[in-house]
């Protein structure tokens, strides 16, 4: 089926911002951010759309756009090691917005921040200066010289980011055993309700089965019952018959025919 007119204008604006999230952002850049917000616009009206895509082109465009808005949130996360396990998270497209790309850009981007993350927890674990980037977007730290006193400052602030990494790893461990715990709960809720289910629906059949038991009963007494009073209304119309028919030959010998 040919595409609408709102889908291809989805499509190109989709293939845009992935160019844009691949390429090198200033700081303070807005537009990625409004661009995005528009594809989500965009991507209720074909939802809704009477000459909406297949489902499985849906869900392809529905995960390209929550990949953008994981990407800008993650950028928004204060230290690097929130950053790139964010990035983590992250699910990038599996098929080529346009015809013309072999590989989907979102899965290159995703590479792209995943390699720039790491290269910013390194340099803040070792306690390098800034970051220098090549062509392709990789990251690599800058040696820069110190005397004893700097090697004292970098051991310090090694250790504080391993503590902060330290805390984090908790947290996320105490998240996670708290969401377990949940689970854990809500399988044992679900499981006292099914088990007082199947005591219903128990109890239930053995109502049901003893009303059957009753039920049964009561029709063999009715079809005795029938019988019987089959019975007698046969007997009583013999006597019937044979009655009437001594009093019609007594009528006969009493009262003969005239002459």
């Amino acid at each position: 089926m040919a595409k609408s007119r709102l889908e291809i204008n989805f499509v190109r604006l989709l293939s845009r911002c992935e160019a844009m999230a691949s390429e090198k952002r200033e700081e303070g850049e807005w537009r990625l951010e409004k661009f995005v917000c528009a594809l989500e616009e965009m991507l209720d009206s074909i939802k809704k759309d009477n000459r909406k895509p297949a489902a499985e082109l849906l869900v392809e465009y529905s995960r390209k756009v929550d990949f953008l808005k994981g990407l800008l949130e993650a950028e928004k996360l204060p230290s690097p090691s929130e950053k790139a396990l964010a990035n983590q998270f992250l699910a990038p497209g599996r098929t080529p917005t346009i015809s013309k790309e072999r590989t989907p850009v979102t899965k290159t981007v995703h590479l792209q921040t995943q390699a720039r993350y790491t290269g910013e927890m390194r340099n803040e674990l070792l306690g390098k200066g800034t970051l220098a980037a090549n062509d392709f977007g990789d990251v690599y730290p800058r040696k820069r010289k110190g005397s004893v006193s700097d090697d004292k400052q970098s051991a310090a602030e090694l250790d504080a980011v391993l503590q902060h990494h330290h805390n984090l790893q908790e947290k996320l461990a105490e998240e996670m055993l708290r969401l377990t715990q949940n689970l854990k709960n809500n399988t044992l809720a679900a499981q006292n309700v099914i088990k007082q289910d199947n005591q219903t629906l128990s109890h239930s059949i053995k109502l049901a089965d003893q009303n059957f038991e009753k039920l049964k009963t009561e029709s063999d007494r009715l079809e005795q019952h029938a019988k019987k009073s089959v019975n007698w209304i046969l007997w009583i119309m013999l006597i019937f018959v044979c009655f009437t028919f001594i009093s019609m030959i007594l009528f006969i010998r009493i009262f003969p025919r005239l002459r």
